[in-house]
């Protein structure tokens, strides 16, 4: 008995010293301060409870990376420097927008226009056509028919991908536009995608098609990290086509899984200038993970429409946390209205502070999130930050019929941001997301027309909720809270 005392004092000494450690490691390396204290505060005082799940989340080898992509940023966009030609600011033309659109950015405001192009490092370009594909049998249709009108290249990056019915289906179209001769480029998140079999893999290696999965340590598959994951959801098709938004590629996506259905996203088609902007992010992303540009020859511009358009990439080696930053931008941009849909509801302080204010100053500001939950932990958190933004003034519905997982931003009667960005710390500093800026006031009333159903098909979060709720259910949401930062 003595003994076993003896050892268990042992592995206690042992994991507060580990605890400590790995402590100190999160305070200088952890890149918020309130990241730092949740890490630092629960490392110490339940290292047998912590210290495993920090060596998963909280490991940051990422100084070498940003160093590395910072030289191949410069070097790529020098490869395709012809993308930042057409800025804001040179005479509109037919080919790149008309004077009435050029007219309706400086409607966004000066200030606006100017920070996010200094955020994404891409310009506003005109001459293209932005359509919402709302849900996925829309979206998936309309990628699937552009895939198969490819004649020269297809580029696919996804942060899910799973070897089910519709798997399969992008799989054999994929192989069969390989086998066409057309260049066909994936990449998967290794972690979204960590149950992804390797016969779906192999299956496409060997049928001609070039895949690799996306990990941000070059020489190890992120066993051990489970932070800084790719988020980002492309398909770019002969720089003629390109898809973005929320849907990853499994049978949830299209409804087909309880009790989460139906599943509520939306993802928009692009067509004109701005396809080069994404193509380039893959480029980026796919050179990340093989060292090795993609051959696929610069297309011309393809036919596009007057809508002007920005691609605002963000990540965890940005120089700016350029997520958080784009949706401060975002909203104090606005003058009329600000809705915001999001799956998850974690805003930092800078974000809320621009809520709040867009509130004081009579904007109209609505955030549509779930009623239903699929992160117990995330949904105990969110519920706690919509309890406060109601009682700011800040209208929170929860939407009804299924899981809301679509990534939506409508600025007054003008502009509308679709991507895969949350409003949530994960997408503002520890994820790749993507979003897409469009001008014109078309697709603003398109999306203002389907938020507004959504809005329809929604409840408001009641200014009581929190106050009626159990003492054990306040105090996890509080709890929950705590880890926000690392969410």
């Amino acid at each position: 008995m003595q003994l076993d005392w003896l050892h268990l004092g042992t592995l206690v000494a042992v994991a507060h010293v580990l605890g400590a450690i790995a402590a100190c490691h999160a305070i200088l390396n952890t890149r918020t301060s309130q990241g730092a204290i949740a890490w630092a505060v629960s490392l110490v005082s339940m290292p047998y409870l912590t210290v495993i799940p920090y060596l998963f989340l909280g490991r940051s080898r990422f100084k070498g990376y940003v160093d590395a992509r910072r030289v191949e940023y410069e070097i790529l966009r020098q490869q395709h420097g012809e993308m930042t030609a057409h800025a804001h600011g040179a005479a509109p033309s037919a080919a790149h927008g008309d004077a009435a659109g050029g007219a309706l950015l400086d409607q966004l405001g000066p200030h606006a226009i100017t920070a996010l192009s200094s955020l994404a490092r891409m310009p506003f370009m005109g001459g293209n056509h932005v359509r919402t594909l709302v849900n996925g049998e829309a979206t998936f249709a309309a990628i699937f028919d552009a895939i198969e009108a490819a004649r020269h290249y297809v580029l696919v990056q996804f942060f899910i991908v799973r070897d089910d019915a519709l798997g399969g289906r992008l799989k054999d179209l994929l192989l069969k536009k390989a086998a066409q001769g057309v260049r066909v480029y994936f990449v998967y998140d290794s972690i979204g995608s960590h149950d992804l079999p390797h016969r779906y893999i192999d299956a496409l290696r060997r049928g001609g098609v070039d895949i690799h999965a996306f990990a941000t340590n070059r020489y190890f598959v992120n066993r051990f990290q489970l932070n800084f994951r790719n988020h980002r959801k492309i398909v770019v098709v002969d720089g003629a086509h390109a898809f973005v938004g929320g849907h990853n590629v499994g049978v949830e996506y299209l409804g087909a899984k309880a009790p989460l259905s139906p599943w509520r996203d939306t993802h928009i088609e692009i067509r004109g200038p701005v396809v080069r902007q994404l193509g380039f992010v893959f480029v980026e992303d796919w050179y990340w993970a093989t060292q090795r540009l993609p051959e696929i020859a610069r297309p011309d511009d393809p036919p596009g429409g007057g809508m002007f358009c920005q691609v605002i990439a963000s990540g965890p080696a940005d120089k700016q946390e350029t997520c958080s930053l784009f949706f401060v931008a975002a909203i104090n941009a606005a003058r009329e209205r600000i809705w915001i849909t999001s799956p998850y509801l974690i805003p930092d302080e800078a974000v809320f502070a621009a809520l709040r204010l867009a509130v004081m100053r009579g904007v109209d500001v609505r955030i549509l999130i779930p009623s239903r939950r699929d992160h117990l932990v995330v949904f105990a958190a969110s519920r706690l930050y919509a309890h406060e933004m109601v009682r700011a003034g800040i209208k929170v519905c929860r939407y009804r019929p299924g899981f809301l997982h679509q990534k939506v931003v409508l600025i007054d009667s003008i502009a509308a941001a679709v991507g895969s960005a949350n409003l949530d710390n994960r997408s503002f500093r520890l994820n790749f997301e993507i979003m897409v800026m469009t001008v014109d006031r078309g697709f603003a009333a398109e999306v203002e027309a389907m938020l507004t159903a959504d809005f329809e098909q929604s409840y408001p979060v009641d200014p009581t909720e929190f106050a009626s709720a159990p003492a054990w259910r306040r105090m996890a949401m509080h709890v929950a809270r705590l880890f926000s930062p690392i969410l």
